[in-house]
């Protein structure tokens, strides 16, 4: 049985699109905080993609009084100490795009060995009954020396998974949406729903 109506608490397009291909089958309509003229802006202010996520979908459920989703996630790399983290979106500094993003992990990366890396997404549900839940996710991979692939967003073309032998951006949307962190979180969070069917 579908739900009707939930709102991403997100403007990132990328992102957007992800969850309305994993969640096509939960929700009749799923909107994002772009369909809203008088939201105001989210201060990220977690210090862990747990609590930033919990920010984002409370505060949009409190401000529309509907079912909201928040989503925080970002690339963890063991030998920065996990860094970029959740601050894997202005990495580069507030307003850098992916590819400033890309270029400062490439650069603070050149000589290191270890170059192991995975992906973190954490999936906050806030329904308006008040109902309160959580749903992680995990890819792990690695970050290769130069960009690959023109599919995607973020640090998709720099994170190379062992399993298929390319990066994120070279896998496309249909593998992608299957084994990303968000996939992961996504397909716990629709488990969820399917309890209640």
């Amino acid at each position: 049985m579908k739900r009707r109506t939930i709102v991403i608490a997100t403007k990132n397009k990328g992102k957007l699109r992800e969850f309305r291909s994993i969640l096509a089958d939960a929700y009749d309509e799923i909107l994002s905080l772009e369909d809203f003229d008088d939201i105001p802006d989210i201060e990220e202010t977690g210090l862990s993609f747990r609590e930033n996520a919990y920010i984002k979908a409370k505060t949009t459920s409190d401000f529309l009084r509907m079912d909201s989703i928040g989503d925080d996630s970002g690339l963890v790399v063991d030998a920065l100490g996990g860094a970029p983290g959740i601050y894997s979106a202005r990495y580069a500094g507030e307003g850098a795009s992916d590819n400033d993003n890309n270029e400062k992990l490439l650069s603070e990366l050149k000589g290191k060995k270890n170059r192991d890396a995975r992906f973190v997404c954490c999936i906050s549900l806030v329904l308006v009954n008040g109902t309160q839940e959580f749903f992680e996710g995990e890819c792990c991979g690695q970050i290769i020396q130069e960009k690959r692939g023109e599919s995607g967003f973020g640090y998709d073309p720099v994170f190379y998974v062992p399993k298929y032998g390319k990066t994120m951006a070279e896998l496309g949307p249909d593998i992608k949406n299957r084994i990303s962190h968000r996939a992961i979180a996504s397909e716990k969070l629709l488990s969820y729903f399917s309890n209640f069917n």
